[in-house]
């Protein structure tokens, strides 16, 4: 099928579609997956925040 007959399709960069993969893979590398102990973790410091709000709005 020819590409000028579909309106809303756009050509297919594979060098940046490969540039894009790369990107990921070396980013998966230095930091690697986003775990259970990144989401407790982010948990309990969401947990900390709002508890000091509450405290502090009690206080004052």
């Amino acid at each position: 099928m020819n590409e000028d007959n579909r309106p809303f399709s756009s050509p297919v960069d594979a060098e940046g579609a490969k540039a894009n993969f790369d990107a990921n893979q070396r980013k998966l590398h230095s930091e690697g997956a986003s775990g259970l102990w990144r989401q407790v973790s982010n948990l309990l410091i969401l947990v900390g925040v709002i508890a000091l709000i509450i405290i502090l709005g009690r206080v004052l």
